[in-house]
């Protein structure tokens, strides 16, 4: 039997804690041939809060954790036994491995986050904001473009009775 991937139900960020739990309680009874890496999926996001850019890492699935396993009664048992853990995710009760492109997925989106933070921007395309910076401080705008590869906004705003797109960075401005 080879190992698949499986999704696990756990409490509610305490992820990190099962996850403890769960890696100590393979070394205790010796099945690290048949339960692999046990991930708890995240992303790496950088916030800006209060001026000051900070690099966090958020969950992707929270409340899951993803284990690489051979099912077996044993192993079934054991993680399900340990505390903070509550059922493998599968229909009728039966577990159901991961299908290939989902695990990919998962595992090049954790990848690609780690190689290259994403900007955690909340504004979206019609959203009204007004600019706290720069040359248009004071003035309020409908967003129409964001990116948050770069970190910028695009925000429509009324000069002299016309519609004038103004690029900023996206901390220049707040939610109206």
């Amino acid at each position: 039997m080879a190992k698949e991937w499986y999704v696990i139900r756990v409490a509610s960020n305490r992820e990190e804690r099962v996850r403890e739990n769960l890696l100590l309680a393979i070394k205790r009874e010796g099945k690290e041939d048949l339960i692999g890496e046990v991930l708890v999926p995240t992303e790496t996001v950088t916030e800006i809060k209060r001026g000051k850019k900070k690099v966090v890492h958020r969950k992707i699935f929270a409340g899951y954790i993803m284990v690489h396993m051979e099912m077996t009664e044993d192993t079934w048992f054991l993680v399900r036994e340990t505390p903070g853990i509550g059922d493998f995710v599968g229909a009728d009760r039966i577990p159901q491995p991961m299908q290939p492109h989902e695990v990919d997925s998962v595992l090049s989106s954790m990848k690609e986050t780690e190689e290259q933070p994403q900007l955690k921007i909340e504004y979206s395309v019609g959203d009204r904001v007004k600019i706290k910076e720069g040359a248009f401080a004071n003035f309020n705008g409908v967003v129409d473009e964001v990116n948050p590869t770069k970190g910028l906004v695009r925000v429509i705003v009324m000069i002299f009775g016309r519609e004038t797109p103004v690029e900023l960075e996206y901390w220049q401005v707040e939610s109206v």
